[in-house]
Order: structure tokens, then sequence, then C-alpha cells
């Protein structure tokens, strides 16, 4: 697996803050790249994959059973953040509350954020929760590309069928980029890495 890319060097990534209070979220300093998607759709599985480790990120085995943001500092210029998971059903009214908060407050006033990757379950498609995520992005205008993941669950009917949906899906900026990914065979994984380093290292976006 290739440990440089675009003259990071994956082997100099750590766990550097894990924020649980808006007053922790860091807005300042190298470029930031953040992962947003269900409980269950695979953030910290790709994260993982991403920097070729396999326990960096904790895979939960719970869902939603954490509200904190974490920040993975790569070769000391760039920060992936993984973002709260949303749409968890068994999430209480304060919980729900606090991930609002802290999701809010991480995109507002955030100079240093260059790009979300907004994943989707690629077998289930758009959520409502999707949804109310992908305004948040539009609100605040930030830069995003769908990562489709789990897409070695699928045969390649289905796979054609429901990306082409996806395309067409209107809650979707037109044009907007769609990297297939699969964390256990590391499918999209160069593709993906070329799109952060375009927009955090080069510029060139």
């Amino acid at each position: 697996m290739e440990m440089n890319q675009g003259g990071l060097n994956l082997h100099n990534v750590s766990l550097a803050i894990t924020a649980g209070l808006p007053t922790q979220l860091i807005k300042y300093g190298v470029p930031q790249v953040a992962f947003s998607g269900r409980s269950n759709v695979g953030k910290s599985s790709l994260v993982n994959s991403l920097l070729g480790r396999k326990k960096l990120a904790r895979v939960s085995g719970e869902p939603g059973k954490t509200i904190t943001v974490n920040y993975y500092e790569v070769d000391k210029k760039l920060f992936l953040v993984d973002l709260p998971g949303y749409g968890y059903a068994r999430r209480s009214k304060e919980d729900t509350k606090k991930w609002s908060g802290l999701t809010q407050s991480y995109f507002g006033m955030n100079s240093v954020l260059r790009l979300v990757l907004q994943l989707v379950d690629i077998k289930v498609g758009l959520t409502d929760t999707d949804l109310v995520m992908l305004d948040y992005l539009h609100y605040y205008n930030v830069p995003y590309i769908v990562v489709a993941t789990k897409c070695d669950k699928l045969n390649k009917t289905d796979l054609t069928t429901n990306v082409r949906r996806l395309l067409k899906d209107p809650a979707l900026r037109p044009g907007t980029d769609i990297i297939l990914y699969s964390a256990v065979k590391n499918i999209g994984r160069d593709d993906l890495w070329s799109k952060i380093i375009q927009y955090t290292i080069t510029g060139d976006n």
C-alpha cells in the first residue's frame, strides 16, 4: 500500500485531539478535510484505509455512542477531521442537541476547512439525515465530494444503478464528484487521495 501521497508521509500520522466541546475545536493552522456521514456508514474504516492503519480510528461496536470531533494530523501538513456520526435512532434529544451544536460550531467561521467528504452508503443511497447534512454544507458554502462507501457489497448491475440514481439526485450540487470506495479492499483510495491533495496541498480546485 502506498504510504506517501502527494508528498505526505503517511507513516507520520497521529490522533492529535478529540474535541467534545465547541471551545476545543481547531479553526486555524494547517488545512482540514472533514469526514461526514451517518453513524454506521463507515467513517472510521475509511480513515483507517486512507491512512494505511488498522486501528488508528476506532470502529465503534455501538453506532452513535460518542459525540466528538477527532483530528488526525497527517505529516504536520493536514488534518483529517472525523465529525460525529448522525442519524442514530436511539440517540437522546440531549445528545442530538449536542451533535447539532458541535457540528454547527465546527462549520461556522472555519477558514481552514478545505473540503468535506460526505459519505453515503451506496447500498442505501441518500437518507433523510444525509439531506439535513447536505443542507448544512450548502448553507455554509463548503466544498464537498461524495464518497460512496461499501461499493464491494453490490454486484456490478446494482452498483451501476445506484450510482446513476445518486448522480441524478437533486439534493447534490450539480457536478458533484462521486468516488466509489471500499475500505475492505481499498478501492478508490488513490482517487480519493488525489482529491484531498488537490483541495489542500496544491490548492488546485
